[in-house]
């Protein structure tokens, strides 16, 4: 496990970037085509019940069993700076990389029953309810099965792998759940979407056992290593264990923020209205799910790899380490950058022009339910899910055990804060779901700037923390300036139209007006962008 260089890493990471964008391209194009059919066909209480309730099961199992551990390999190869030779590291890895499969069990078998236990009438009396929880949490066992396999690919830098892996697993999911709702009764619906996810986790199981049959020998074995003066017999790297031990506590924090919109909405909700926040999520993260996601799980892998050779090169090339947190510091404000961009864009021509596209896309029974109201409230979500993103994933590939516990510490905060908004906004000031949303915004913003403060603390403890400036990350005036003149333009000219027809032809000119300020803001952007890139020495997002 040879440390790679800054510019080679960062040329793979890229190359895995790009095929995991065309990867969630491919799979969430499939994925909407068929909602927009699943949508049509099945009703708001089915859909509420698998896309909110079954969905956070499924994620529940694997976010606490595997991410923590997923997240602590990475920095696998930081490894090589102990005694350890590599041959013994790569095997003390591997005994790590089962932990998932042990976690899974437990975890699998309290998140089902504490479901099932706590389901509500409404939903546990349809047709096929715990055949279907029982199939969902096989599906994400055959998940666990394959984390081995997963992480030893990620490790060698081998992305294609997952992305031929799910590339697959998304089609047959799809073909499978089409297929059984077309083919069998109306009652079969849960069974449909279990069948799906089940086919969607075998087939990721196969796909890896294929890629890594060259050794399936997974078993854990115990390695002998030397020490100054003495040996020992070691199952796991300990520095990688604690870090693993540390990061999977706090998955479960974690889990709630990632995902306590959904937890809200399962308990304070009709599943209608589950129905139609599934539909509005669907609809507003897909954007967000095609490319920040992999943004993300890129930068992530990058920000491990450059910053292990960052801390391995310390002491013995200052200059390699210096190097390695210039590149790993353009990347991150190179993408908060962009990311501002993306704001400025969804705060501007999004609130004026969400009537008309939702009037156009959203099916007819959904637009009784809280689906409208949710997606005005994505264009501020989605933006801030890509901050919070890029810089966790900063946070997670650069954190002590010792930074994990401050920010649990300051998670626990969050918790408190998010379920004393969403209950205010959802219930004390009547905005239903949306607060929720509302809620979720301000959550992101507070684990953002807290994550922002700990990438400046990182730089400043070596003496670097000039590279990280956050005027790198705001577009030059005039391009703010613009973007503010076309939002009074265009919500001026939402007015006017306010009280004419959702449709393409009475709103043209309303649409006509949007697109020539969207046209001047690119412009003004392309015009002073270069001008200030070269004065701030950035790259042009």
């Amino acid at each position: 496990m040879a440390t790679a260089k800054p510019s080679s890493l960062l040329s793979a990471t890229l190359a895995s970037g790009s095929s995991l964008v065309l990867l969630q391209l491919f799979s969430r194009v499939v994925t909407f085509v068929l909602n927009q059919a699943l949508v049509r066909i099945v009703s708001p209480q089915v859909f509420g019940t698998t896309s909110i309730q079954f969905e956070l099961l499924l994620s529940t199992i694997l976010f606490l069993s595997r991410e923590g551990v997923r997240n602590a390999l990475l920095r696998a190869p930081s490894s090589a700076r102990s005694s350890l030779d590599q041959t013994a590291t790569a095997r003390l890895v591997a005994n790590i990389s089962l932990l998932p499969i042990l976690l899974g069990i437990p975890t699998a078998i309290i998140s089902a029953f504490v479901y099932l236990g706590t389901s509500s009438m409404a939903t546990s009396s349809q047709p096929h309810f715990r055949e279907s929880v029982i199939l969902y949490v096989l599906a994400a066992f055959f998940e666990l099965l394959s984390e081995p396999m997963y992480i030893r690919t990620q490790n060698e830098l081998r992305f294609h792998v997952r992305v031929r892996a799910e590339g697959t697993a998304v089609m047959l999911k799809t073909i499978t759940t089409f297929l059984v709702l077309v083919g069998a009764p109306d009652n079969w619906a849960l069974i449909a979407f279990a069948l799906g996810q089940a086919a969607y986790g075998l087939t990721m199981l196969l796909s890896f056992v294929v890629a890594c049959s060259d050794n399936l020998d997974f078993r854990p074995k115990r390695v002998t290593v030397s020490r100054k003066d003495h040996t020992e017999t070691l199952l796991f790297e300990p520095s990688l264990f604690r870090l693993s031990v540390a990061m999977t506590g706090q998955s479960l924090i974690k889990h709630f923020l990632t995902e306590g919109d959904k937890f809200l909405v399962s308990r304070l909700s009709p599943l209608a209205d589950q129905g139609g926040y599934a539909v509005a999520a669907n609809y507003g993260s897909l954007i967000a799910r095609i490319v920040f996601q992999p943004i993300e799980e890129t930068a992530r892998v990058f920000f491990s790899k450059a910053l292990s050779a960052s801390e391995t090169s310390d002491t013995k090339s200052p200059g390699q380490s210096k190097e390695a947190l210039q590149t790993a510091a353009t990347v991150l404000l190179t993408l908060l950058l962009a990311f501002t961009h993306l704001f400025l864009l969804a705060v501007t021509f999004g609130p004026p022009y969400l009537s008309l596209a939702i009037s156009l896309i959203l099916p007819r029974k959904y637009l009784a339910t809280s689906a409208p109201s949710i997606l005005h409230v994505y264009v501020y979500y989605i933006p801030m899910m890509a901050f919070n993103g890029v810089l966790e994933a900063f946070l997670a590939s650069a954190a002590s055990p010792a930074d994990l516990r401050a920010q649990s510490r300051w998670m626990l905060i969050f918790s408190g804060a998010f379920i004393g908004a969403a209950v205010g906004l959802a219930r004390g000031l009547g905005m239903g779901d949306a607060g929720l949303v509302w809620a979720n915004v301000a959550n992101l913003t507070l684990r953002a700037m807290y994550a922002w403060s700990f990438v400046r603390r990182y730089f400043r403890g070596r003496n670097a923390v000039d590279l990280v400036g956050w005027r790198r990350a705001v577009p030059p005036l005039p391009v703010l300036t613009a973007f503010c003149t076309a939002g009074v333009v265009v919500r001026a000219s939402a007015k006017t139209y306010a009280n004419v027809p959702l449709n393409l032809v009475a709103q043209r000119w309303h649409l006509a007006t949007g697109v020539a300020s969207i046209l001047g803001c690119l412009l003004t952007w392309y015009v002073f962008t270069a001008w200030w890139c070269q004065e701030t020495n950035h790259t042009v997002p």
